[in-house]
């Protein structure tokens, strides 16, 4: 993967501690000659003091997905690091926890609503932030957990992630004229800050490392993290719309 990415311009979300998908993205795009611009949200302190074990500095950009005001500025804050963008990442996904965990028929919709917004409308929202910035080759890649099947605990948030991935298409159709790609990384489970506020996730945990095909290791975050930095190279430059599965091949059986 040497230089994958030379000269690549690429704007990651989603980085909380250096165990999630994001870090290892950021981490594998630096070390394959990207420019990386981070965002956080919240604790700005403790995403910024996280970037400093990249192997190269990285700026953080506060940005509240559900904030207009931070959307419509965004392209100006990543202008202030680089002056356009080739890639973005969006690892990106929230819901309360009346929306996890076995609560599917009484989860209110205020609640879903904020499922929604945060995993699911967030994808278009991110992407037509930094369209200005944006120009033909460009790609947008985000990250969802297979949502054709229904998975006990994971409930609102499996519903989401079905529009995640319906929206990832819609998106690589509306932005197929300007030459910009929309794709997934459909990542097996992994021992996250994300899979930890899941109430009983670790009932996948074990299935997937005796079921899955080529094995599944819960701490490896890399082979997800490659394929993420493979969809934002020139690599596929025809494909769109798609969802990679980066599963150990969970996927491909029956039940």
């Amino acid at each position: 993967m040497s230089a994958l990415l030379a000269g690549k311009r690429l704007l990651i979300t989603g980085i909380i501690t250096d165990a999630s998908i994001a870090f290892s993205v950021a981490k594998l795009a630096q070390e394959n000659g990207a420019t990386v611009v981070l965002t956080g949200f919240g604790r700005l302190s403790l995403v910024e003091r996280i970037a400093k074990r990249l192997p190269a500095p990285a700026p953080v950009i506060e940005l509240d997905v559900t904030n207009a005001e931070h959307l419509a500025g965004l392209a100006d804050k990543v202008r202030e690091h680089v002056d356009g963008l080739d890639g973005v990442v969006h690892s990106i996904g929230f819901a309360p926890q009346s929306c996890l965990g076995g609560g599917f028929l009484d989860a209110p919709w205020e609640d879903v609503a904020t499922a929604v917004q945060v995993s699911t409308y967030s994808y278009k929202s991110l992407a037509t932030a930094c369209l200005p910035l944006m120009g033909r080759g460009g790609s947008v890649v985000g990250l969802t957990f297979d949502a054709t099947k229904a998975w006990p605990v994971y409930d609102w948030m499996g519903v989401a992630k079905a529009g995640l991935e319906s929206a990832s298409r819609y998106l690589a159709l509306h932005l197929g004229e300007r030459g910009i790609r929309s794709n997934l990384v459909s990542a097996g489970p992994l021992r996250t800050m994300a899979a930890k506020s899941i109430p009983g996730f670790e009932q996948f945990e074990q299935a997937w490392s005796d079921r899955a095909p080529l094995g599944w290791d819960l701490q490896d975050q890399e082979p997800s993290a490659r394929a993420v930095c493979a969809l934002l190279s020139d690599w596929f430059p025809a494909t769109t719309g798609e969802i990679v599965h980066v599963d150990g091949g969970y996927h491909a059986l029956g039940a």
